[in-house]
């Protein structure tokens, strides 16, 4: 089987990091690129980010590209509370011995969207990056995207808002307005794909690797158990968006009509999201995820990050 090619633009971030890992543990898709946006942290320290978890896997060949340092319009803001000053807080991982790419991500990302075969493109932060390039670069469009972000229901940085979306609102309409073969992974899906402490215990003992996840999920779980009592475990958001590339089955997709609130008032960065067919919203231009088999998508991450020696 030939792997699906993919370019993950994210902004680790600790589901990010174990998406980058559940990548390069996966022979069902090929990593060939990294962009990093600002989100969970700073660009600087997202970008830095990036790297660290590449060569703590042995792959720092692949490369990194910085990309944008602010939303569209909205002032920045990231998620320190959950993922740390260092955006990875939890493992001491030293700094990487490699730079990211001098090109910008979004010079890079058009230049892909026109190469052939195309490579999927993951994004698991803010959607600025890809926005960007699709507002300056109106000749270029991958074939698929598989985004992180959005809630049919409740939010998670407001009760209307998940916080990829809400971090830059028009980029992410930008995103859903191009009617491309787009996939909403929303916090519906994301709150069921759980890792337990067991979970992260079987991690800690397969080698290197599988420890620092286990040290990550040690932080990222504090946040969780805290905020999320009523959940037996801790979100994976961004990696189901990889997992979803290598099982299909694991997510029930629906084609489904999506806009983002892109207003000042309590519902900014909502997704209105209609997979119902109501006849005064618009057709469908994308899928969205309502629902996942948790227990078999918590078994390929552990069963793929402990492979990773």
């Amino acid at each position: 089987m030939t792997p699906t090619p993919i370019i993950l633009d994210c902004d680790p971030g600790h589901d990010d990091a174990i998406a980058i890992l559940l990548a390069l543990a996966s022979p069902e898709v090929e990593l060939v690129g990294v962009t990093t946006v600002s989100g969970n942290q700073t660009l600087d320290k997202t970008t830095a980010n990036a790297l660290r978890v590449l060569e703590l896997a042995g792959r720092g060949d692949i490369p990194v590209y910085s990309g944008a340092d602010a939303p569209f319009m909205r002032q920045r803001d990231v998620a320190a509370h959950v993922h740390g000053e260092s955006g990875l807080d939890g493992p001491d991982l030293p700094p990487a011995s490699s730079a990211a790419q001098k090109r910008h991500a979004v010079e890079y990302l058009a230049e892909q969207f026109r190469a052939a075969p195309k490579a999927t493109l993951v994004a698991t932060g803010p959607l600025t990056n890809v926005g960007l390039a699709f507002a300056t670069h109106p000749d270029a469009r991958p074939d698929r995207i598989v985004l992180m972000g959005g809630s049919i229901g409740e939010g998670n940085r407001t009760p209307a808002a998940e916080f990829n979306i809400w971090a830059d609102p028009e980029a992410a309409q930008r995103v859903f307005a191009e009617g491309l073969d787009t996939t909403m992974v929303g916090l519906d899906v994301t709150h069921r794909a759980l890792i337990t402490d067991a979970h992260t215990e079987r991690m800690r003992t397969a080698g290197k690797v599988g420890k620092v996840v286990a040290e990550l999920m040690d932080f990222y779980a504090r946040f969780h158990k805290s905020h999320y009592p009523d959940l037996d475990g801790s979100p994976m958001h961004d990696p189901v968006c990889v997992a979803h590339l290598i099982d299909p089955t694991l997510l029930d997709v629906r084609d489904a009509f999506i806009e983002v609130d892109c207003t000042t008032g309590p519902s900014w960065g909502r997704t209105n999201v209609d997979w119902r067919n109501r006849e005064h919203f618009g057709a469908p231009n994308a899928k969205v995820a309502l629902d996942i088999d948790g227990e078999r998508f918590a078994e390929l991450v552990v069963e793929r990050i402990s492979s990773l020696k």
